[in-house]
């Protein structure tokens, strides 16, 4: 199985629509889902066999969006 994480993301106000179609053009990204609560959106993406490379493929390209003000990355250790 291949390594994943999870990346939670906050959004501008009102733009959850408009990150959510670009996130949908990364490659990577396995799902993409809104959320009710402290974050708008949460993203599951695939990190390889290298996560040093999570930070410089998926990660920064998430962040270059415009509209997205803050993520907060969740590498999952074990799958039960």
């Amino acid at each position: 199985m291949m390594p994943i994480a999870y990346v939670l993301i906050n959004t501008a106000k009102g733009s959850e629509d408009k990150v959510l179609k670009e996130l949908r053009k990364l490659k990577g990204i396995m799902e993409v889902h809104t959320l009710y609560g402290m974050h708008d959106i949460i993203a599951k993406v695939e990190i390889g066999d290298q996560p040093d490379k999570l930070k410089e493929d998926i990660i920064w390209k998430i962040r270059r969006i415009n509209e997205v003000q803050s993520t907060t990355t969740l590498i999952v250790a074990d799958t039960f």
